[in-house]
């Protein structure tokens, strides 16, 4: 990763302080090196796709963040929560079909959802406030 803080120090700090952003940016780098090793048709049937759904993950969440409109970022992060529960068809897939170990699948499966948890409560938190007294 020697490039790492090259393409880092152009990106807004804001965004990568967002430990949701960091860890999707991680579970991509995960799948990747774990793909890569497959055969050509495994990784051109799952490993593609799969590479594809949690990349998205990451980037829809940057993409929001850029937005200027907190529904827009809303409506990103929704996307990148769909992505997300795509990755994890791909990996049962790649679990059912042994290209992934079931003790690793087990691991990355909890990655994901615990990374979905957070993803759905940043999502709950973007944008104004309510009000939370009634008049």
């Amino acid at each position: 990763m020697g490039h790492e803080s090259q393409v880092t120090g152009n990106m807004s700090q804001s965004l990568n302080d967002l430990e949701i952003y960091r860890e999707a940016m991680r579970l991509g780098e995960v799948v990747w090196n774990l793909t890569t090793a497959w055969n050509f048709f495994a990784k051109d049937t799952i490993g593609k796709p799969f590479t594809r759904s949690v990349d998205s993950i990451a980037a829809n969440i940057s993409e929001g963040h850029g937005c200027s409109h907190y529904k827009e970022n809303q409506k990103f992060c929704g996307s990148a929560r769909s992505s997300l529960a795509e990755s994890q068809t791909w990996l049962d897939k790649a679990a059912r079909r042994e290209l992934v170990d079931a003790e690793q699948a087990c691991h990355l499966y909890q990655d994901l959802e615990a990374l979905r948890k957070r993803l759905n409560a940043y999502i709950k938190s973007i944008g104004p406030k309510s009000d939370t007294h009634d008049s």
